[in-house]
């Protein structure tokens, strides 16, 4: 029998490249482990970049007096918006109310709770307005008279898997993409794994912990290792999305309650766009063929339209995308189901910590309780650091996250403007939020927009290709136009084929 053509030995092996895995490898990278990460196919490929991209402590859940989850996941709101200003920033929402709603003193006593159940840094407080006569009420309905304000954050979903893998990497992780776990064995002092990666073949993996860390695919993995294991308690919730042409011109968002008890929103989205979601529905498909139906589209349009005085209708929609979130299950309603995480460790010999639910906003939290318990276990005495750290390219005054980095991105953007003014504007504003402190990197020894190289389809230029195939990961043309940026929203539907073709013929230079 051949033998495998690469063998890595490693204190942890992490399978699932989306924001739980790249986290735990983070974390677990920067206390000194050895770390493997395999994904089967892009970093964040599936649920981590099909969310409604909202760095939140999710009002919502107050109603399910899920206090603790929401107390956690404001807490590390703003911790999150500290290390990565440049894909994260506040974002208000406004909520209009009307009759037959939720009466007007619960809303204000849910937000009052909201605003005080962690503290506040970088974010206002909500608040009771007006809209009739105002700019944030011109796009509603005139019933729409009054309503409320409160505060959040945005966050390219996708970008912060990314970043988290980039700083995996520079600390000494192994990260592979297009890798599939095709095996994977409990021996008697450690695992081995089987992986197959088409651009090398197989590669056999020797290490000391296992992290499940595959999404929709935690009970599936779980059951064909420990077949003792059902993985019963994953719930798996489909949340699909709608975008449309941008139906206002304020940067606030809305969030807008239906009758069915369900919570939508309506944010702006790349200049251009408006972005409407979620749903809810339980799901028992493919979670590697998941899209979005008609009859979800329909809803998010009518829902839309009971709240926009410009009805919204499926001809309208411009892209959509589907996600399945793997969810802790608790009996509840679709809807309600918790967003809180659950580790399950099963340490019969050598350790395998399988990550069920949880949400992007506790992601870090996540993963440094995960690392906690694999460093308890391997004898590794560093304690927890990235509450105090930058995310590659968010370290705009320093290496220390602070308040100023969020607060004066715009300013740090003009600085950049200075630096590079050869840019057009529009271009370097993009390469601010997508790199931060990393557009140093990106336009290293370049002096004029000639030295970008050649303009592959409108607004992007081989140094950047190059550079996410450098350091990034970066493949496919789907890759880099909807996840290492939304060009693809901004681009004919050509521009795909014509910058696979581009890439096809332009091997990555080392």
């Amino acid at each position: 029998m051949a033998q495998p053509q690469h063998i890595l030995d490693c204190d942890v092996l992490i399978i699932g490249g989306g924001i739980n895995g790249a986290g735990i490898a983070r974390d677990a990278a920067g206390r000194g482990l050895s770390v493997v990460l395999c994904e089967k196919d892009d970093l964040a490929a599936h649920t981590s970049s099909a969310s409604t991209k909202l760095i939140h402590g999710g009002l919502r859940y107050l109603e399910y007096y899920e206090f603790n989850l929401v107390r956690k996941a404001l807490r590390e709101r703003e911790v999150l918006l500290r290390a990565a200003p440049h894909i994260m920033w506040p974002l208000r929402f406004v909520m209009p109310h009307a009759p037959g709603q939720r009466p007007a003193l619960l809303i204000r006593a849910g937000l009052w709770l909201y605003d005080r159940l962690a503290r506040r840094d970088l974010l206002p407080a909500s608040a009771a307005i007006k809209l009739r006569g105002q700019a944030l009420g011109q796009p509603l309905k005139p019933e729409f008279a009054r309503g409320f304000v409160y505060s959040d954050g945005w966050v390219d979903d996708a970008r912060l898997v990314v970043l988290n893998a980039i700083d995996a990497g520079e600390k000494g992780a192994t990260i592979l993409t297009q890798a599939v776990c095709t095996k994977l064995e409990r021996q008697a002092a450690d695992w081995q794994a089987t992986l197959f990666k088409p651009s090398c073949g197989e590669i056999r993996v020797n290490a000391r912990y296992v992290v499940n860390a595959a999404g929709p695919w935690t009970a599936a993995l779980l059951h064909a290792t420990l077949p003792k294991e059902d993985g019963g308690h994953l719930r798996l919730i489909k949340g699909s999305h709608i975008v449309v042409k941008r139906l206002f011109a304020h940067d606030h968002a809305y969030i807008f309650q239906h009758a069915d008890g369900r919570i939508v929103f309506a944010i702006p989205y790349e200049g251009e766009f408006t972005l409407i979601g979620t749903t809810d529905l339980d799901y028992e498909g493919d979670a590697n063929q998941v899209a979005i139906s008609e009859d979800e589209i329909a809803y998010l349009c009518r829902l839309a339209s009971q709240y926009f005085v410009a009805p919204v209708v499926p001809a309208d929609v411009v892209w959509s995308y589907s996600g399945v979130r793997p969810l802790v299950e608790d009996g509840a309603d679709a809807k309600a189901v918790t967003r809180d995480y659950r580790l399950e460790i099963d340490s019969h010999g050598p350790p395998i910590l399988s990550v069920f639910g949880g949400k992007i906003t506790t992601f870090r939290k996540l993963a440094e309780e995960a690392v906690d318990h694999i460093a308890k276990a391997l004898d590794n005495r560093h304690g927890g650091w990235t509450h105090d750290a930058c995310l590659p390219g968010g370290d705009l005054f320093g290496a220390t996250p602070q308040n100023r980095a969020v607060k004066e991105f715009d300013g740090w953007v003009g600085a950049q403007r200075s630096r590079y003014g050869w840019l057009p504007a529009a271009l370097l504003t993009r390469y601010c939020r997508a790199y931060g402190t990393r557009i140093n990197t990106l336009l290293d020894g370049r002096a004029a927009l000639a030295d970008l190289g050649e303009e592959i389809v409108p607004g992007l230029y081989a140094v950047e290709v190059e550079y996410l195939r450098r350091y990034e990961w970066a493949r496919t043309a789907q890759d880099i136009l909807w996840r290492r940026s939304k060009l693809g929203l901004h681009l004919p539907a050509s521009a795909a084929d014509q910058l696979q073709a581009w890439l096809n013929v332009h091997p990555l230079s080392r």
